[in-house]
């Protein structure tokens, strides 16, 4: 199982150990456009604070975000895991996984990011700020740029099995999902179950939580028909439209009874 999640608008600090290795970050073919993004982040925020708050989308209470995205190459760098916070990764709750669950979690979960285009959440990254809606003087918008690089290795990554897709619209479009992966690919709602409307901020919260219980019960479904069962045999109310042909992803409901 993979499972694809979009980052946190607001991170942790930076960590106080070595900076970033970019050698070392997971799916290794995103390298070179890696360095392309983070060389212009870098140079933009170190250049001209305001042009880059103006191309960030940042306020003057925001100004500290240019200045750690200046200082990148000597920040300490931290897993992946711990610089995400906010709801999902609230309820995610990596750290206080046991440690059958954590590895579970080093293995199967990717977040995509405008700087880093996915990384996995054992992977060291230093904090920042920078959003897949960017757009780069130089590269242009980064959903665009991303696009490419990770048609070319997301294939092989996403393997055999099921792909659950909790991105949000923005990193979703990144990289979508083609053919026989889009086959086996979920994507997920949640609903107020009373007004069968959407819910905003408690999305976050339920697709948290939803995974934390996949990596606790040790549940590996291979298909989205499997994810369905093992959703349902977790206490989750689903339900599920299948693809009406091939190379479509299956579409899941979840069904709250309270925004929490």
């Amino acid at each position: 199982m993979l499972v694809l999640l979009p980052p946190s608008e607001g991170k942790a600090a930076s960590g106080s150990g070595s900076p970033l290795k970019p050698e070392a970050l997971s799916l290794p073919g995103l390298a070179g456009a890696r360095a392309a993004v983070f060389e212009e982040l870098v140079e933009l925020c170190a250049a001209d604070e305001g042009k880059a708050r103006e191309v960030l989308g940042l306020s003057e209470g925001l100004r500290g975000e240019v200045a750690k995205n200046a200082a990148l190459r000597t920040a300490g760098a931290r897993p992946a895991g711990e610089v995400y916070t906010g709801v999902l990764y609230d309820a995610l709750g990596l750290a206080a996984l046991d440690a059958a669950a954590r590895e579970r979690a080093g293995t199967s979960l990717l977040v995509f990011s405008g700087l880093w285009g996915a990384v996995r959440v054992d992977d060291l990254i230093p904090s920042y700020r920078c959003s897949m809606g960017v757009k780069l003087p130089g590269l242009g918008a980064l959903g665009a740029y991303w696009r490419a690089p990770l048609a070319e290795v997301m294939p092989e990554v996403a393997g055999e099995g099921l792909v659950l897709d909790l991105r949000s619209a923005a990193y979703a479009a990144a990289w979508k999902p083609k053919g026989e992966v889009a086959g086996r690919t979920a994507t997920v709602r949640v609903l107020h179950a009373p007004t069968r409307k959407v819910v905003s901020h408690f999305n976050k919260a339920t697709k948290g939580r939803m995974v934390r219980s996949l990596l606790e019960s040790g549940s590996a479904p291979g298909s989205p028909g499997e994810l369905v069962e093992a959703l349902r045999g977790l206490g989750y109310v689903v339900e599920v439209a299948a693809p009406g042909k091939a190379g479509k992803p299956w579409a899941l409901d979840v069904l709250v009874e309270q925004v929490h």
